[in-house]
């Protein structure tokens, strides 16, 4: 399936979900955030939410500083 990933295509395999998406990018799981959509993810929901075809992803990284 294709999705959009911070408006880039990316292809993954059926029935992923969040947590798999960012292993397969080699994201990291702390100091990440998921909309899906435009719906705000919760960390604790990544592992149940799966990814349909045509999804619209942002990945925000936490960024130490001031």
């Amino acid at each position: 399936m294709k999705i959009q990933i911070n408006e880039q295509t990316v292809e993954l395999a059926e029935n992923t979900n969040i947590e798999q998406l960012l292993a397969h990018l080699n994201k990291p799981l702390m100091g990440s955030a998921v909309a899906v959509n435009q719906d705000i993810i919760s960390r604790s929901h990544w592992a149940d939410t799966i990814l349909n075809e045509g999804d619209n992803i942002s990945l925000f990284q936490a960024i130490a500083g001031g």
